[in-house]
């Protein structure tokens, strides 16, 4: 049988509960999973790329135990397709959390098919309890000193008061 691998793009600024949803699901459809952190140089991210690989790798492994080590952390600063490619993987997984989600996917989907169709994305729908969450919403929470642990993982909750509370 051939090794499935997958590519899972993001900023994973911070990593969410949704995201570690969705990467729970992708386990179930392939060997490996890359999280592929996406560098942006006109970005300022509030976390270094170091600090999300350490919160990916520390939040997969509490959340999925040995499963965990199946999820390996990269970055990418080109196209998506490219990512792939150098990785091995041939699905992309996309998490879906609406329709506007999906619709923006679908345009996504159909342009990297055209330009790599040995590629195929795969949407996993988020569960209903992490739907709503989104990594801008809980940067805004976190900065305003609300709450977050409901929406992220406990390291990434830590990690965030902490940036918070200088």
């Amino acid at each position: 049988m051939t090794e499935r691998t997958a590519l899972y793009a993001g900023s994973f600024d911070p990593l969410t509960n949704g995201h570690l949803d969705v990467l729970k699901a992708a386990l179930a459809v392939a060997d490996t999973v890359y999280a592929a952190i996406g560098i942006h140089p006109g970005k300022k991210p509030l976390f270094s790329f170091e600090e999300r690989v350490e919160l990916i790798e520390a939040a997969t492994k509490a959340e999925f135990g040995r499963d965990g080590g199946r999820i390996k952390v990269v970055a990418f600063d080109g196209l998506v397709i490219e990512a792939a490619r150098k990785h091995g993987a041939s699905i992309m997984i996309r998490g879906l959390r609406d329709g506007t989600d999906l619709d923006y996917e679908m345009q996504m989907a159909g342009m990297n098919e055209t330009m790599a169709p040995e590629l195929q994305t795969v949407f996993l729908p988020a569960s209903p309890s992490v739907r709503t969450i989104t990594a801008t919403l809980v940067r805004q929470i976190a900065s305003m000193g609300g709450d977050i642990r409901p929406f992220v993982p406990a390291a990434v909750a830590g990690a965030l008061n902490a940036k918070f509370t200088r």
